[in-house]
């Protein structure tokens, strides 16, 4: 088949640096194929007009390039790889005009890996606080319980809550990595990865094998986390946080942008209030973003959290407001609430002695 031919020439044209979605796809129209670009004569490649330092360090790299190799290091990693004229590529990201021409995904359905309807993007700053956990973790609920997947890129803070709410409210996430999918990165994000490739959703790259973090590779990485989402939500974020530019480029894509008010006292309500005034819808519940896309909502699931326990003091509160979302280790919580850890665990004491909070084993607490 055509389609498995190809696919070899797909990676090793990947993991060359000079030659991104554009010039692949002039590369390919020019000679009709992947692999008539990859076998093509030394002049022909000069010929196509990429240019001559780009054309010499291709060819270098051709030569000493082994597809072979390279094939079984990525089916080692139980990685599935998804071109672009592949049905099972995902529709929306397919509507940019510098979609990834190959996809590296992980995760526990190969068959359909990121086939996933209604995706909004759920990001933010690293340096969450208290009220971005909480508003984040809340929203994160409602959309899961309306039946969106979650859309964010692994990194602290925001993403990773957005991600672990998902999964704990029994939905599914996808995580867009800014590096090889076989980098962690941060490291301490490591059980987050797994839980999401084991079952969660799916983390993906347009990165090769191997390739390290690094500030150069976010822009391209955001544009891909709005290309697979119907809209992009900024819970909270500085006025230069890495999220404005995946705002940005959600509505260069046509795709709608939201946005959470925040304590005007806070710089990290500074990115928020700034896309509020140039435009982006005000989001105080999921309901506001479902009703701006057109989507249907679930009542049940948007009226939860009006249903939650209270509690009795600002500390329980807090950790109750966390668990609203789902289960989370200790040091998460702390994290978030903004606590210390012996406040922390002395109030989840309480709270368990009250029946209102549970250890599910390895100091992961959830609501009973």
């Amino acid at each position: 088949m055509r389609v498995n031919r190809e696919l070899p020439y797909y990676m090793a044209f990947s993991v060359f640096p000079g030659i991104g979605p554009v010039r692949f796809k002039l590369l390919v129209s020019y000679f009709g194929s992947a692999e008539a670009a990859w076998t093509a004569s030394a002049s022909d490649v000069r010929a196509t007009g990429i240019g001559e330092r780009i054309a010499a360090s291709f060819l270098e790299f051709r030569r000493t390039f082994d597809i072979e190799q390279y094939m079984k290091q990525v089916n080692a990693l139980h990685v599935h790889c998804l071109m672009c004229t592949d049905p099972r590529y995902p529709a929306l990201l397919q509507e940019i005009p510098d979609a990834p021409f190959l996809l590296y995904v992980l995760g526990k359905r190969t068959d359909t890996p990121i086939h996933m309807d209604k995706t909004i993007a759920v990001v933010g700053t690293r340096k969450v606080t208290p009220y971005g956990a909480a508003v984040t973790q809340k929203l994160v609920t409602e959309l899961v319980d309306a039946g969106c997947a979650i859309v964010s890129g692994m990194a602290y803070g925001v993403d990773a809550i957005a991600h672990e709410t998902a999964m704990a409210a029994g939905g599914k996430t996808i995580a867009v990595l800014g590096c090889g999918i076989d980098i962690i990165a941060p490291p301490s994000n490591a059980r987050l990865y797994h839980a999401i490739a084991d079952g969660g959703g799916a983390v993906v790259s347009e990165m090769p094998l191997g390739l390290r973090p690094n500030k150069g590779l976010f822009p391209a990485r955001n544009r891909i986390i709005s290309g697979l989402s119907l809209g992009v939500l900024v819970t909270e974020g500085a006025d230069d946080s890495g999220a404005l530019i995946t705002a940005r480029n959600a509505a260069e894509q046509g795709r709608d942008v939201f946005a959470v008010p925040g304590p005007i006292t806070s710089p990290y309500s500074k990115g928020p209030s700034r896309l509020l005034k140039q435009g982006a819808t005000l989001v105080e519940s999921a309901e506001d973003i479902m009703e701006e896309l057109g989507l249907q909502a679930s009542p049940a699931g948007l009226n939860r959290t009006m249903q939650q326990t209270q509690g009795e003091t600002l500390e329980e509160q807090k950790i109750l407001t966390v668990l609203y979302g789902g289960q989370q280790p200790i040091d998460m919580i702390v994290r978030m609430t903004g606590l210390t850890m012996s406040a922390v665990a002395a109030t989840l004491t309480v709270l368990e002695i009250r029946g209102i909070v549970k250890d599910y084993g390895e100091k992961v607490y959830g609501l009973t």
